[in-house]
């Protein structure tokens, strides 16, 4: 993930940028500073920028989806002046408390009110699976969930929510820890193989195997029937603002709610950036399928394990035989363990997303699921770190254009990270590219006739990280993005600095992604500076709302 607060996959190396831990737990007091306009921010095209790295070119098939009339009410097709795109704002992971209850609601009314009137669309927010199904199977509390849509809708405006079926805790940013529902925990106790393992028998509590998907092993549902049924609760609880207030369901399908094997765990330090990670193929039920697939291939052997030469999670691609340029990876056998590991990823998502499509179908709220951006060692033959996670992408072979296929089959969007990332930031030694990344998975979307949302990988308030996003939203190098969430609120975004680059980047976003400049006076009335606390004879002084 380009690793997000809440989820996700992307390390930066800031070399010209100071910045400090986030503070997720905001109290009930929310400050704003009197802004004084600055110089607007310079965007370039992403075609333009000189310190792109040289794009690679790889052998891309596709045509228009017969899908697209899935998508409710949003054209694929972009003119020279993109479209304004909406921006949504990420609540705090803990927005509600573990007894079920919206967390700080004063706050976040106030939080709500300086957002809208910075012309911020809505916002987003995880419907954890361990607070709503705690107290036992088929026993669901939305009530914090009601209290939250109710208080965004009197603000107009609109909220995304995510369907977290992985546990909050273990990942970059996680500042709370919310483990899967007690119940789903005691099965797992009882049965460790239920959660991905690594080589050396390594267990990962944070999401269900995708290996017993289909195996009535949560008392007596399967995973993807316990999904649908706490999916389809959300839809009957929530019918009467979905499409209206509830704009877009995010559906969960892994670590960090990303489509991809939790082959890169930070907790415990078991992994750090940059490492390669390690394929997450060791239950028995991942194990069962393995050998399942090699028998039918012919070839028994090759089921025995998964690679013996794949590496540590924190060696880099040439320490290992596999990864290396000329590796086992590019072997007939590499290219059919491969070839299983992704394409039980992408039947995984399929599953869920299948499912979500025909609960929400009707409703007017559109549908999407989240890559992981994991940008390390992209520049190298093998991808390593992709592989792992199971996207088989590698120099030769696109591992983002059959996911972006089955999205668009389902009509789901592809929510991307990583979009304020720019190459010159990384370490070398890591051989990144987010750039050129974003740029395939651009163009792998429009081939597929998929729609395309972005979010940035890592807190940043800079002007230079918003330029980057606005760069990478238009159409210019494959599609442009349809929304853009930004990661995080916290009481930092609420600085006199910080917010003005928000105020200055969303309403760039609003205008195509051309440069806007906020002048001294607000004759528009768009209430940026929050008038009912700042007065216009005081210029630097902070107030707060209660």
């Amino acid at each position: 993930m380009a690793l997000t607060l809440r989820s996700s996959t992307s390390f930066i190396n800031l070399k010209e940028i100071k910045s400090s831990k986030p503070l997720n737990d905001f109290s009930s007091t929310v400050c704003f500073a009197q802004l004084k306009p600055k110089c607007p921010l310079k965007v370039m095209s992403s075609m333009q920028q000189a310190q792109l790295s040289s794009e690679r070119i790889l052998p891309l098939e596709g045509g228009k989806s017969e899908q697209n009339e899935k998508f409710q009410g949003v054209s694929l097709s972009h003119s020279k002046t993109d479209p304004m795109v909406p921006v949504f704002v990420m609540l705090p992971l803990d927005t509600v408390s573990m007894g079920g209850h919206l967390n700080k609601p004063r706050a976040m009314n106030a939080s709500l009110m300086a957002l809208k009137s910075a012309g911020v669309e809505g916002v987003m927010v995880d419907a954890w699976w361990g607070l709503v199904e705690k107290e036992g199977p088929l026993k669901y509390n939305w009530e914090g969930y009601v209290e939250l849509v109710k208080m965004v809708e009197k603000h107009g405006l609109k909220i995304q929510v995510v369907m977290s079926f992985h546990q909050c805790g273990g990942n970059v940013g996680d500042s709370c820890s919310i483990p899967l529902p007690p119940w789903a925990l005691e099965e797992i106790s009882k049965n460790p193989d239920l959660v991905y393992t690594d080589r050396s028998g390594r267990r990962n509590p944070e999401y269900i195997s995708l290996g017993c998907d289909s195996l009535p092993v949560l008392r007596g549902r399967t995973p993807i029937q316990v999904y649908s049924d706490y999916m389809r609760s959300f839809q009957q609880r929530f019918q009467d603002y979905l499409g209206n207030i509830i704009v877009e369901i995010q559906v969960g399908m892994g670590p960090c709610g990303e489509l991809r094997y939790p082959s890169y765990p930070e907790s415990n330090g078991t992994w750090n950036f940059p490492g390669i990670g390690e394929f997450q193929c060791y239950d028995k039920y991942m194990r069962a399928s393995l050998e399942a697939s090699a028998e039918a291939a012919g070839k028994k052997d090759w089921g025995r394990s998964g690679p013996h030469d794949s590496g540590k999670y924190n060696q880099f691609p040439d320490d290992t035989g596999f990864f290396r340029k000329e590796g086992t990876w590019n072997t007939e056998y590499g290219q059919f363990f491969l070839g299983w590991y992704s394409a039980k990823l992408i039947t995984h998502g399929e599953s869920i997303l299948a499912a979500a499509e025909g609960i929400f179908q009707g409703t007017g709220a559109k549908l999407s699921g989240k890559v992981a951006g994991i940008h390390w060692h992209y520049g190298t033959r093998s991808h390593a770190a992709e592989l792992t996670a199971g996207y088989y992408n590698t120099r030769t072979q696109d591992g983002y254009l059959p996911i972006a296929r089955m999205l668009s089959k389902h009509g789901v969007v592809l929510n991307f990270t990583c979009m304020e990332m720019r190459d010159r930031e990384q370490p070398d030694y890591a051989n990144c590219s987010p750039e050129g990344l974003v740029r395939q998975v651009k163009m792998a979307t429009k081939l597929a006739g998929t729609l395309l949302a972005g979010e940035n990988a890592l807190v940043r308030y800079d002007a230079g990280a918003f330029a980057q996003v606005l760069a990478t939203s238009r159409s210019d190098s494959g599609n442009a993005l349809c929304a853009f969430t930004y990661l995080r609120m916290n009481k930092r975004l609420f600085e006199g600095e910080n917010w003005r680059q928000l105020v200055e980047f969303v309403r760039s976003m609003l205008e195509g992604g051309r440069d806007m400049r906020n002048s001294k006076i607000d004759s528009s009335k768009t209430d940026l500076y929050v008038h009912f606390i700042v007065e216009e004879r005081v210029k630097a002084k902070e107030a707060a709302l209660v």
